[in-house]
């Protein structure tokens, strides 16, 4: 079931007749069969976005379509969506089973259909031996994946996720979204998937759209947002350790960090800011990037190194390596740059150049 949100916006209007613009304007098409996540910090949008694709929150404005069908004047119970929400939002008293199985007799199937249907849904995501339990005898993850099952029992045209592994321990969160994947693909369900976590989006998400106050900053494949960000704010916002932001300049055809010429550039000349990726720094014999190491970390294969910013010693930037060039704090190292991990952006606008 594809989706489309077409000039989506939605104004909340606070007591005092104050205005907020919680989406602004959001025009983006989700393909059929992927799992697509909406990603961006605390206050973006992402939430009431996915509420008004659930019809739990009408829009301001715009329309949501699935497929050909408008549904944005339609109810949430008939959209044919399954929702799971952050805390789950399990029946206490009920066992798993019944847990299930609610949505179904809410539909007034048949007992015995329902409890086969329950049975095929909670083999599907590993939790068919535990239908007699109650949720308080459950694990968080197993939780977690009583709610997917009741989402998914109804065969919904449109699976929603939001913020769903927040209440979990890294651990279980690796696990988890692992299953995630693997149900989403199994059932071929279109799914959106709300986090503010972004390697928890990029690791499972075909496709993710980047969020800031309401606005689209740039929508694609996971890894083609992360080499290609279109502005300071998503290459920011995308990978761990964050991206170093420098202050630099474009000057006769060469991007230059203070005195030190990092690369060839075409461009006019002016002031920029310069992005370069922690793994994007390579240990060379001879550079006119020269800087003192801080602080290293070693964990496993690769090496952080930890630098005093060259233009703010009260600021540090990291260089990943690779553990077997055994830099130690004090060391001078010099580097040059891979050019597909530098970006460089308008200093004003922040966007890509």
């Amino acid at each position: 079931m594809e989706i489309k949100l077409q000039n989506l916006t939605k104004v909340f209007q606070s007591k005092k007749e104050e205005e907020t613009i919680a989406v602004d304007n959001l025009d983006i098409t989700i393909p059929s069969g992927k799992l697509f996540g909406l990603l961006g910090p605390s206050g973006c949008g992402k939430s009431t976005t996915l509420y008004m694709i659930s019809g739990l929150l009408r829009p301001t404005q715009g329309k949501i379509l699935f497929g050909n069908e408008d549904v944005t004047p339609v109810p949430p119970e008939e959209r044919g969506i399954g929702l799971v929400f952050q805390n789950y939002a399990l029946y206490p008293h009920m066992t798993v089973r019944q847990n299930i199985m609610f949505p179904l007799e809410n539909v007034k199937m048949d007992k015995q259909e329902a409890l086969e249907k329950a049975q095929e849904i909670a083999d599907l995501v590993g939790i068919g031996h535990l239908m007699n339990r109650k949720p308080k005898q459950l694990s968080g993850g197993q939780q977690q994946r009583v709610a997917i099952a009741r989402a998914l029992v109804k065969s919904p045209r449109v699976l929603l996720l939001d913020e769903p592994l927040s209440n979990l321990d890294a651990r279980l969160r690796l696990q988890t979204r692992e299953e995630i994947k693997r149900i989403q693909r199994e059932t071929k369900i279109t799914t959106i998937f709300v986090t503010h976590d972004q390697e928890e989006a990029m690791s499972i998400s075909d496709e993710i759209v980047v969020l800031r106050e309401g606005v689209t900053q740039q929508v694609g494949r996971p890894q083609e947002v992360y080499n290609k960000p279109a502005n300071q704010f998503v290459a920011k916002f995308l990978g761990t350790p964050p991206i170093n932001i420098f202050d630099g300049r474009i000057e006769g055809g060469k991007l230059f960090i203070g005195d030190s010429q990092i690369a060839s550039y075409k461009g006019k000349d002016q002031e920029v800011s310069i992005g370069i990726r922690p793994e994007g720094f390579k240990i060379v014999e001879r550079s006119s990037f020269q800087v003192e190491v801080d602080l290293v970390e070693t964990i496993g294969r690769d090496t952080t190194l930890i630098i005093k910013h060259p233009e703010d010693e009260s600021s540090t930037f990291r260089a990943i390596v690779d553990a077997d060039y055994g830099v130690e704090p004090g060391d001078t190292v010099k580097f040059n740059v891979k050019p597909h991990k530098l970006h460089v952006f308008n200093k004003e606008t922040g966007e890509i150049i």
